[in-house]
């Protein structure tokens, strides 16, 4: 028997790895023969890192970067087995859980940061780039990402202008002479799970502004501050920010990316599973074993599990999903390849006892192993 593992991990309790290594284990206690490949997989947002590092065996860099209010923070990202990729979250240097409560303000916050982890990879060789860019503080259109790459933006007075959303208003002329020759040669794939234009009722500010701290107020200037940014950039390059879709994702993140490092946008699930080469490895696999925390009926908004079934569906391998929980509403995921559907909760427990590492890891092991206990019998029953 071979059964492909691609579960994404149970976040505050077992990694993608570990969850595999769990689900290995119940197997081999019913089919000890059993060929167990197991793939470390995320769809773009946290545990990304992790999985594309873990599954390529490449390593981990952890520097000091400028967080989101311009203070000192230890950032973590990686880079994969072949030498070549970085593999950042944008959120480890300017994430939202960066910023104090009392001191959010997206007028004030940056992307400084994640600027200064692609120049760090950028000097460690690296020319492809994977950027997962969910749980940002900021709206600021990559204004301080592009000046840690070196570029300046001025005022109408030739003043180079500092970090912050409040700085689109203000900005007048771009001079990327001083960009680092590197990020111009590097490709960068992003990933991007929302649709939202630049700015308007549906872009950047009117819809993830006030969750970073913004007033009122602060989303109507934000929102002006964004157009009239896309209309520079729009001069410079010839590239309108507003016209392309996810150029609102981290506050304009998107749109920088496009716009200064012709970076491509693209669901994170499906960058992920081409990067893991997972299509390949399930060649011959008699099944599919995925899963994620929680499973409902956002689950097929380019989740993990959904994704990984869509791809075994399309070789007609079954596909079990396991779940800390599954909801009432979790059976839309049927449509979608996943054939069957399992909580590895096995008694009434508290949720901060039941994220407990070693706990989860029982709770999977035995699932796993009576889930395949079901599967030889039937197998034994109807051979």
């Amino acid at each position: 028997m071979k059964v492909v593992v691609a579960a994404d991990s149970f976040k505050g309790s077992l990694s993608s790895a570990e969850l595999a290594e769990a689900v290995e284990t119940g197997i081999h206690k019913v089919y000890p023969l059993a060929e167990v490949i197991k793939v470390p997989v995320a769809d773009g947002g946290e545990g990304t890192v992790e999985a594309l590092v873990d599954g390529t065996k490449g390593i981990y860099r952890t520097i000091q970067v400028k967080g989101p209010l311009m203070t000192r923070v230890t950032a973590l990202y990686g880079i994969t087995g072949d030498g070549n990729t970085a593999v950042i979250e944008m959120a480890s240097a300017s994430g939202l859980p960066l910023v104090p409560g009392d001191k959010r303000n997206p007028m004030k916050t940056t992307t400084y940061g994640t600027g200064e982890l692609i120049k760090d990879a950028l000097e460690k060789g690296c020319r492809e780039f994977l950027i997962g860019i969910g749980g940002s503080a900021t709206n600021d259109c990559g204004m301080g990402m592009m000046q840690a790459l070196g570029i300046k933006f001025l005022d109408e007075k030739g003043m180079e202008l500092g970090a912050g959303g409040e700085n689109l208003i203000k900005t007048a002329l771009i001079d990327d002479s001083s960009l680092i020759p590197s990020a111009k040669e590097s490709r960068f794939l992003i990933a991007c799970d929302v649709d939202n234009p630049l700015y308007g009722e549906n872009g950047a500010a009117h819809v993830y502004a006030r969750q970073k701290g913004a007033d009122e107020q602060m989303v109507l200037d934000l929102d002006a501050g964004l157009k009239h940014f896309c209309r520079i950039v729009d001069e410079k390059y010839k590239f309108n920010m507003n016209s392309l879709p996810g150029a609102g994702a981290a506050g304009g993140l998107g749109g920088a990316f496009a716009a200064f490092l012709k970076g491509k946008l693209k669901p994170g699930i499906n960058i992920i599973l081409d990067k893991t080469g997972l299509a390949e490895k399930m060649t011959g696999a008699d099944f599919v074993i995925t899963g994620e925390g929680r499973i409902d009926f956002q689950s097929v908004m380019g989740k993990t599990p959904v994704g990984v079934s869509k791809m075994a569906m399309k070789r007609g391998i079954p596909v079990i999903a396991i779940a800390g929980a599954v909801t009432d509403d979790a059976g839309v995921v049927h449509d979608h390849g996943i054939n069957s559907l399992f909580s590895i909760m096995n008694y009434p427990i508290d949720l901060e006892e039941a994220m407990e590492p070693d706990r989860t890891t029982i709770f999977v092991e035995k699932n796993i192993e009576e889930i395949f206990r079901l599967i030889k019998t039937c197998q034994n029953k109807f051979s």
